[in-house]
């Protein structure tokens, strides 16, 4: 299932199953406080290719302007699954889309604009092997017997300051204290942003892992919900709601009580029903 904001609305949630019923999925999107239109989209579905069950899903976040999260929405894990050693060496083809999804998005800039989007994406094959990619800061936490454990890199200015540096750009704390590649943007790595383009990168890191017996829950969402909650908290509360679409409004919900002010999206993926 698929699903795009437009209009006015400002909050959406759903949620699906594979085919035999033992991996569930439900998500929850709510519009932040901030006066733009909703600017965080999302993937959530089960699909077949090739003899394979796939769960795509994922989080893009992005920042002055929808289009280019919209796109990531429409092509990035289309762009993932045509590469064709997709199944030889997962790790590579999924950078490698990344990289020409990025490159596709500078190209039509003028079509999409000057924004960016960040991107957190999890392919789960067969039920068994989980592969978490991501640029950015949005996040993916997987629970492992109840303990959290985090499966992708914040990449934020002041971590990756030597690469910024390296490539011409400097990291400023000004404005609002919070550390921006050249003041404007707080993370380091992206996609889209042209006009930062020499200062960010747009290569993931991607980790792999097993899904075993005692793999209970995957959450996705966007800094939204992580400004305001630690990994175990979210761990926490996915896991004490069976339903996962009522747990992801439950994640939503507790960070507007903690007063979080941007948008909050959020995809909770449950193991074994």
């Amino acid at each position: 299932m698929l699903f795009q904001f437009s209009g006015v609305q400002s909050s959406a949630s759903g949620k699906g199953r594979n085919i035999e019923g033992l991996i569930k999925y439900g998500f929850s999107l709510v519009k932040g406080k901030a006066n733009h239109p909703m600017e965080d989209y999302h993937v959530a579905k089960f699909m077949q290719k090739k003899g394979h069950e796939l769960g795509l899903f994922a989080i893009y976040d992005g920042h002055l302007g929808d289009r280019v999260p919209m796109y990531l929405q429409k092509h990035l894990f289309s762009n993932i699954l045509k590469e064709e050693e997709f199944w030889v060496d997962p790790n590579r083809c999924i950078s490698k889309a990344y990289e020409r999804t990025d490159q596709a998005i500078l190209s039509s800039s003028s079509d999409l604009g000057r924004g960016g989007s960040t991107a957190v994406t999890a392919i789960l094959i067969n039920g068994h092997e989980l592969l978490v990619a991501n640029v950015g800061d949005s996040r993916a936490v997987l629970s492992r017997g109840g303990q959290a454990l985090q499966m992708s890199i914040d990449h934020e200015p002041n971590t990756e300051r030597g690469s910024i540096e390296h490539r011409g750009g400097f990291v400023s704390n000004m404005p609002g204290d919070v550390p921006r590649v050249n003041g404007q943007l707080a993370v380091s790595r992206a996609f889209g942003d042209k006009s930062l383009k020499l200062h960010l990168r747009s290569d993931p890191d991607i980790k792999t892992i097993s899904v075993d017996v005692n793999t209970d829950v995957l959450i996705l969402a966007s800094d939204g919900l992580w400004k305001v909650m630690s990994n175990q908290e979210a761990v926490d509360i996915a896991r004490s709601i069976k339903d996962p679409e009522k747990a992801a409004k439950e994640l939503t919900a507790e960070a507007l009580r903690r007063d979080s002010r941007d948008d909050i999206s959020c995809v909770v993926v449950r193991f074994r029903g």
